[in-house]
């Protein structure tokens, strides 16, 4: 058996395909869907990502603007800019790039967004309308690999799904979604005990522990699902600098039935539905 690809680029631009044509609907009621990113610091992946993120706003007709600031910018300019933006027609969403420097307190940075415009479903007002099945935003990674699932009709719906990873971010949400599609779902983290144990029972299988192909073909049920949510570069030997994800890709793609990539995979659909999100923050603007 070969794992067919689950492409987060194709099915990206096929879900992208309709967003423009949302977009400009909705400036011809006098709202053009905007977003505000704010960047903290000169991180080399955060400045690419925040990048891809203005660039697919434009091919989306999003309006964006961008702040970046200094490594060592006061946390009070930061709330002042938030402030600032929670109180502008024209921004539907403000997305602050993680990870921030240490001397910020990253939950009340995120807290401090309306959580009308908290496109990331980061704010624990929407974290806990995700828990009881109510979300305002949903989180886009998580929103973006149960996105491949429906797009490839694979029905959730009593299958045992396991998490690795336990992050607020990826690992907590992606179990609630799962759970309200009906799996029955076990969270691994890095206390679990004899994780390939609980691997080879998933039929669903979501890695996002942050350890490169740490997941290898002999833990992964044949027939399964894989979405590999991790994203490192190889520190080591003939493929250093490369990209991987938390998944063994070659030794996995001979055991499941469906896998991601890294890259092509979670990744570009992680902005996609940051783009959803955004609209559709903009779009009950336009209705208010």
């Amino acid at each position: 058996m070969t794992a067919q690809l689950l492409d987060g680029v194709a099915l990206g631009q096929k879900l992208r395909a309709g967003f423009k044509l949302k977009a400009d609907e909705l400036a011809a009621q006098g709202v053009r869907p905007g977003l505000a990113v704010i960047l903290v610091g000169e991180d080399a992946a955060s400045q690419i990502y925040v990048r891809n993120k203005v660039n697919a706003c434009a091919q989306a007709g999003i309006h964006s603007e961008r702040y970046a600031y200094a490594l060592d910018v006061a946390p009070q300019v930061v709330f002042d800019k938030i402030a600032e933006l929670n109180a502008d027609p024209k921004i539907h969403g403000i997305l602050v790039q993680l990870p921030l420097p240490k001397h910020f307190d990253a939950d009340a940075v995120l807290e401090a967004i309306a959580p009308t415009k908290d496109v990331d479903g980061f704010r624990a007002e929407n974290v806990g309308a995700l828990m009881q099945g109510q979300p305002c935003f949903i989180p886009c990674t998580p929103y973006g690999a149960m996105k491949f699932f429906e797009d490839a009709g694979i029905n959730l719906k009593g299958k045992e799904a396991v998490v690795v990873g336990r992050s607020n971010i990826v690992g907590k949400p992606m179990a609630m979604l799962l759970m309200h599609a009906g799996a029955t779902v076990t969270v691994c983290h890095s206390q679990t005990r004899d994780l390939k144990a609980h691997c080879l029972r998933a039929d669903i299988l979501v890695a996002a522990i942050g350890k490169a192909k740490m997941i290898s073909g002999d833990m992964i049920k044949p027939g399964a699902v894989v979405i590999d949510v991790g994203i490192n570069r190889i520190q080591e030997g003939p493929d250093a600098g490369k990209l991987c994800g938390d998944v063994d890709f070659e030794s996995a793609r001979e055991v499941a039935s469906f896998i991601t990539p890294v890259p092509g995979g979670v990744g570009p659909m992680t902005i996609t539905m940051l783009l959803a999100n955004t609209l559709e923050s903009a779009e009950r603007a336009a209705s208010a």
